[in-house]
């Protein structure tokens, strides 16, 4: 996966997803929707063949960059905990 800027300002931004793994973009979503501090995160695919996917977020507080990396690392949390887990329980 790839993500490409498209739009930037001081409470949101835009970015455009090239080859989009979509297990991986729900999680995140979720994860953003957690955050206190964001007050909207979308994720538009458009025509399949003409559009490329967008993920918005947009910031009541602090800056969308920051909260999109800090959901990203919870993320990261959580699967290595889970891996450790699975690593523990079945050996």
């Amino acid at each position: 996966m790839e993500f490409k800027l498209v739009e930037k300002k001081k409470d949101s931004i835009k970015v455009e997803i090239l080859d989009v793994d979509e297990t991986l973009i729900y999680p995140l979503i979720h994860e953003l929707l957690q955050d206190k501090n964001v007050a909207d995160a979308r994720y538009t695919t458009g025509h399949p063949q003409l559009d490329k996917p967008v993920l918005a977020v947009r910031v009541n507080d602090g800056k969308p960059q920051a909260a999109l990396k800090k959901a990203a690392k919870s993320l990261v949390n959580q699967y290595i905990e889970a891996r450790q887990l699975i690593e523990k329980q079945l050996g």
